[in-house]
């Protein structure tokens, strides 16, 4: 560890190509915390589902690719297929955990989490899959520096559809809805609004935001079946730090996240990196607790 430390303090350039590829590699976890932040807001269940939906996607990506189709055909793909099967998941089990007690919404996701990694490994086997989307490496600093071309792409894609939400949610009819039903849904429902129909769209709304950051996951990385509790652990922590609503928040949260995953990663050990993962969500668990704690006292 003391050997990686001195490294980065030796070698600017690799501190910089660790922290940017940890940048690139965050948006894809901001993408998947788009949709759990949606979620939580409108519906108020937390999903432990996500992160197999992030598996999907990347399998359908994988998928798409063995049948002969371009990558980056699979990025959009993996959105509509994982849409479709979002308003499924919804229609046979989310809707009955809505308004109930979000303990319920967590066994609820916490068993669809179990069936789909059994599903994944029973179809695709334990195998780990990637996929090669094929465009390349921006190099800097006479080439101490190497970004893929997929990790840009996925920066991109994260940045413009936080964009895309924002206006979503603020100019579109179905948009607005989402907003009113997430303030209250009881009124939203006095008001004329199919409140059912909200949810049923806001949960395959996620579903298609996991499946792209799925795809993305794929061609930047590697996915496998047990790989979801990861993905949701840190679409869970990203929300918890920007709050519920917050896109910017989201963004920031996101790609703060991924840097601090691949520094931890580069000098702890690769081994050690998800265990990183789960002792920062423990941290920033505390951490709000404690601030709450306090507003209370405050307001006492």
């Amino acid at each position: 560890m003391l050997d990686n430390l001195s490294l980065f303090v030796q070698y600017p350039p690799l501190a910089l190509d660790v922290v940017l590829n940890g940048l690139l590699i965050g948006a894809i976890f901001a993408l998947a915390a788009y949709g759990m932040a949606l979620v939580w807001g409108v519906l108020n269940i937390v999903n432990v589902v996500q992160g197999e939906l992030v598996v999907l996607g990347g399998y359908v990506t994988f998928v798409a690719v063995q049948w002969g189709l371009p990558p980056l055909f699979g990025l959009p793909l993996s959105a509509a297929v994982m849409f479709c099967v979002g308003w499924l998941i919804y229609r046979a089990v989310i809707f009955r955990v809505v308004d109930r007690d979000i303990f319920i919404s967590i066994l609820a996701t916490f068993g669809l989490s179990i069936l789909i990694q059994q599903l994944a490994n029973a179809l695709f086997g334990s195998d780990v899959r990637t996929v090669d989307a094929d465009l390349g490496s921006v190099h800097l600093l006479d080439g101490m520096v190497t970004l893929a071309g997929i990790k840009l792409l996925a920066f991109g894609l994260a940045i413009g559809t936080g964009g895309a939400l924002w206006f979503f949610l603020r100019k579109a009819r179905l948009g607005q809805a989402i907003r009113a039903t997430a303030q209250d849904p009881r009124a939203a429902r006095i008001l004329g609004i199919d409140t059912d129909r909200v949810f049923a769209m806001t949960y395959a709304l996620n579903a298609a935001l996991c499946g792209a950051a799925g795809s993305l996951a794929v061609m930047a990385w590697t996915i496998h079946p047990y790989l979801g509790l990861p993905y949701t652990v840190r679409s869970f922590m990203v929300v918890v730090v920007a709050g519920v609503g917050n896109v910017a928040g989201v963004v920031a949260a996101g790609l703060g996240l991924g840097a601090l995953e691949n520094v931890a990663g580069f000098v702890f050990g690769v081994e050690f990196q998800i265990a990183f993962v789960f002792a920062l969500m423990v941290i920033i668990l505390v951490w709000r607790n404690a601030m709450a704690a306090r507003k209370r006292s405050h307001l006492e």
